[in-house]
């Protein structure tokens, strides 16, 4: 019999898939396999015991992969279980810093006792008036599972959409609309692109990778998108950017206290995967 802990709640779709060999227990110490999904385990001390270590999702920088290595613990991720979840997130974020919908829907709940908030509405709305995202250009860094679909899906909304991913795999190539334009140099897409948003996973190269020199190339009124991981932007040249008015908006699903509560930062709390159909994926 195995036995095997959950740090964090895991659908009891997947769980039905252990057979009549595996039990859940609640005792860490005692589980020949873990099912994460965005606990830290970097700082746990693991069970002499442990096999396995299951990671409900695409990202592994919470789990002390040398560590796991050294004790012979095999690590399993599930890369695209949540990239729809994920691609709808951005092309909501893409709509959401196009138009000032935020901005609008606070100001019509500010208003909430005012009787003549109807015909007031009719004379304000023109200062949270936006832009359409058809015929925009988009810069795609990353060309996974969720950067794909956001190019497929953003070429049927209108836009004119780049692609950077040196490491593409066939698969993904194959998956993706022949408009798309292949870029070589990631710089192209800083220079060009009025919308950027990033889909790499957190390595020591992609660390910072939307750095203060990319955020300098980059067209004034750009906005970046973030929902990969926190540490792949600098958000403290973000930010300054921001505040210049050379970044227009900053879209990220991570909450921190270097961009919270900045104006023109809209910060979803880690909702990408954070759909049923995610978790039961």
């Amino acid at each position: 019999m195995f036995q095997y802990h959950c740090l964090n709640p895991i659908a009891s779709v997947g769980l039905d898939g252990f057979g009549e060999n595996y039990r859940q227990t609640d005792d860490f110490n005692e589980a020949d396999a873990v099912l994460v999904r965005s606990a830290k385990m970097l700082d746990m001390e693991l069970p002499g015991k442990l096999l396995a270590v299951g990671r409900a999702g695409a990202g592994v920088n919470n789990i002390p992969l040398d560590r796991c290595a050294d004790q012979g613990i095999v690590v399993f991720n599930t890369p695209g279980a949540n990239s729809n979840g994920v691609k709808e997130l951005v092309l909501a974020g893409m709509l959401l810093a196009s138009r000032d919908i935020v901005g609008g829907i606070e100001w019509v709940n500010s208003q909430k006792d005012n009787p003549d908030v109807g015909k007031l509405a009719e004379k304000q709305k023109k200062q949270f008036a936006g832009s359409e995202i058809s015929g925009k250009k988009l810069g795609i860094i990353g060309l996974g599972a969720i950067g794909q679909k956001v190019a497929n899906a953003a070429t049927h909304l209108g836009m004119d959409v780049y692609g950077y991913d040196p490491f593409i795999s066939v698969d993904a190539a194959w998956n993706l609309s022949r408009t798309i334009h292949h870029i070589q140099d990631v710089n192209d897409i800083y220079r060009n692109c009025d919308f950027i948003t990033i889909h790499v996973p957190l390595t020591d190269g992609t660390r910072g990778m939307i750095s203060r020199e990319a955020i300098q190339m980059m067209k004034d009124g750009v906005v970046v998108l973030n929902y990969a991981r926190d540490v792949l932007v600098d958000e403290e040249a973000m930010v300054e950017a921001l505040n210049a008015g050379k970044v227009k908006r900053y879209m990220t699903d991570f909450a921190n206290p270097t961009v919270a509560g900045v104006k023109n930062v809209i910060i979803t709390p880690h909702l990408g995967a954070s759909t049923r159909e995610s978790e039961d994926n």
